[in-house]
């Protein structure tokens, strides 16, 4: 007669009841979790929305007149406003060692490369080899950290002063010829900081943007020209990046911006070009 063959699997026992506890506690945890990350999606600052141009307002603090701060502007094109980016001292120096060499300022001639007077631009303006003095080096340094492009891809700091009726129309900053991209490739993007206060004009304006221009905060405070596309206010310290390229590595028209007449008062500015490869 055969043996019987007993099963390896014997019969379920039931739930201990220290099994059934740590189960529940287990779910109540994760209810719990789910609840608990809900609520603090509900607390992350979302931007408000102006058509493609953003405000994130919620970021500055009460005090912080003197305190860096970044709100975006516009997303077509990539325009960033950095408020405190210089400290008064740093503006002055850089009014102070671009004085003595300020001269009429010129254009880029497409065909050539060479600098040519133009009478769509009127300031005048000098160069400031990169890496003058530690002041500025420190600055520059500051501009890399915030845009994460290295200073050696960085051109010659450009101080510029614009006196009443003085402007420069609409134009970009990046090339459409060979000739400007032999040395450091196509410009990626601008930093343009402001070194004075200016009573009226002297706006930096994108006539191409997208969006609502009138539902910036400063609208009623533009000039009849800043009031001709997304502006931005110079004031003493504050600095825009914006980008002439995008993230695909094209040119972008929308960057097409100019600097407004000066009506009362008294602009200084100063901006660095950053190119693909090193300068």
């Amino acid at each position: 007669m055969g043996k019987l063959k007993h099963s390896r699997v014997g019969p379920r026992k039931p739930l201990l009841p220290t099994s059934r506890t740590l189960i529940f506690t287990l779910f109540v945890t994760f209810i719990f979790l789910i609840i608990f990350l809900i609520l603090l999606s509900l607390r992350i600052p979302k931007p408000k929305h102006l058509n493609s141009i953003t405000h994130i307002n919620n970021l500055r603090r009460d005090d912080d007149d003197n305190k860096r701060w970044v709100e975006i502007v516009s997303w077509e094109p990539r325009v960033f406003l950095y408020h405190n980016f210089l400290a008064k001292e740093e503006c002055e120096h850089l009014i102070n060692i671009a004085k003595p060499d300020v001269q009429k300022s010129t254009v880029v001639d497409d065909t050539t490369g060479k600098s040519v007077n133009s009478s769509a631009r009127t300031s005048s303006g000098t160069f400031i080899d990169r890496g003058y003095d530690k002041i500025l080096s420190d600055i520059e340094k500051r501009i890399a950290d915030f845009t994460f492009i290295p200073v050696e891809h960085g051109e010659d700091v450009n101080i510029l002063h614009y006196e009443v009726g003085q402007k420069y129309d609409f134009h970009t900053d990046y090339f459409e010829d060979e000739v400007n991209t032999k040395h450091g490739g196509e410009r990626i993007a601008t930093m343009l900081m402001y070194l004075s206060d200016v009573e009226e004009g002297g706006e930096t304006v994108f006539p191409s943007a997208k969006g609502n221009f009138s539902s910036v905060p400063w609208w009623n405070e533009l000039s009849d020209c800043g009031k001709k596309g997304l502006s931005i206010k110079p004031k003493m310290g504050n600095a825009i990046l914006f980008w002439g390229m995008k993230p695909d590595a094209t040119v972008d028209p929308l960057s097409v911006h100019g600097a407004c007449p000066v009506i009362k008062g008294d602009k200084w500015s100063c901006t660095k070009w950053m190119r693909v490869g090193k300068w």
